[in-house]
């Protein structure tokens, strides 16, 4: 391994990515601004105190996840190879936590938490890393039968089919559309087949609509999808306030603390609903930069995949960075009415301190990849 880092240092010819580095502060910094403003009104309600959320996320969110973060960018990207054959056993093993009573925990009939001690994670986060570092090295080790049905596409559909079962029975269907979206991108991107891809799209969708017809919440949130102004005071009740939002924040927004949506009105409005409130208060403007930001991670991601010159260092890259556009993309996407609510959260946005720590951890590899590029 020593051996490989000095080559690898050799071949490095633009050091890390300063400019990923930079955005990432960037979108933490309004992140912990806008969070401490939607935060202000639910923070009073559950802990009597407006700021809990706020400083919950700055030390056990932000704080952590950057000391992991600094960690990860330090580990040669090399190493999470070596052992990418634990990553998918380990994140089953977490799902599978989720049920053991004592340590799973959830509301309105969901289980997706893990509680031990004062300590309460969300798996699902872990195997969104884990999945990508896994299949990271699987494709690569398939890259000269990637075409084949039997050898590539075949186990990847089986891999996928045993995820979705734990996903299924949490049930967290938006969290296994992100994680079969960013399979489906690192599979394609390893060059999987056009056609193979797109069967597994259409089986995909079909299974989609599939859970949407039985499970009736689903279903409500497909409707209100397809028309926004449906019962507004039920189904319709998250996008019609989040629609308020976004429109009554105009160009230049109401000003930072000055929203009304989030009192009371708008549901999680720290969480999956907090581009609304963003948008309410400092305006279009504000809303399209954190898009802007979003995009330019994206560039400055896939352009350190396409310039890492080996395979899984390619697909780790490639599938990091499609793992926070994909996810930004669909909460923006929901909460503006593109596609059905999803109760996605916004990446280094919205609170969740387990989210922020895999994340940050992630940000750390990429970042660590981009100081080996050719």
């Amino acid at each position: 391994m020593k051996k490989r880092n000095k080559k690898l240092h050799k071949h490095s010819r633009h050091g890390p990515d300063r400019a990923l580095l930079i955005t990432l502060f960037i979108i933490l910094g309004l992140g912990l601004v806008i969070l401490s403003s939607a935060s202000l009104i639910i923070s009073q309600e559950h802990f009597d105190n407006s700021y809990h959320y706020f400083f919950h996320q700055l030390i056990y969110g932000v704080g952590i996840g950057l000391v992991v973060f600094f960690i990860t960018q330090k580990v040669h990207y090399g190493f999470w190879k070596k052992w990418a054959w634990l990553a998918l056993p380990l994140s089953i093993g977490a799902l599978i936590l989720v049920f053991i009573p004592g340590l799973g925990f959830g509301n309105g009939g969901a289980k997706r938490w893990i509680e031990i001690g004062a300590i309460t994670f969300q798996p699902s986060e872990l195997v969104k890393l884990g999945l990508i570092i896994y299949l990271a090295a699987w494709l690569e080790k398939r890259k000269d039968n990637i075409k084949s049905f039997s050898h590539s596409t075949l186990p990847f559909l089986l891999i996928l089919g045993l995820l979705a079962g734990f996903f299924i029975a949490q049930p967290d269907i938006g969290t296994l559309g992100v994680v079969i979206a960013i399979a489906l991108t690192m599979f394609f991107l390893a060059g999987a087949s056009w056609g193979h891809i797109g069967l597994i799209f259409l089986g995909g969708a079909a299974s989609f609509f599939t859970l949407v017809k039985l499970a009736p919440y689903r279903m409500n949130r497909f409707l209100v999808f397809l028309n926004p102004e449906i019962d507004p005071l039920g189904i319709g009740y998250q996008m019609k306030q989040a629609l308020l939002a976004i429109g009554s924040g105009g160009l230049f927004g109401v000003g930072l603390v000055h929203s009304r949506q989030k009192y009371s009105y708008l549901p999680s409005p720290a969480t999956d609903s907090i581009f609304a409130i963003a948008a309410e208060e400092i305006g279009f403007i504000g809303a399209v930069l954190i898009v802007i930001l979003f995009v330019f991670l994206a560039i400055r991601g896939l352009k350190i995949a396409k310039k890492t010159s080996d395979k899984f260092g390619q697909l780790l890259a490639a599938g990091i960075t499609s793992w926070f556009i994909i996810q930004a993309f669909v909460n923006i996407g929901a909460i503006t009415g593109l596609i059905p609510l999803t109760g996605i959260t916004l990446p280094f946005i919205s609170y969740g301190s387990s989210s922020m720590i895999v994340s940050l951890a992630g940000m750390g590899i990429l970042f660590n990849i981009s100081k080996y590029t050719t």
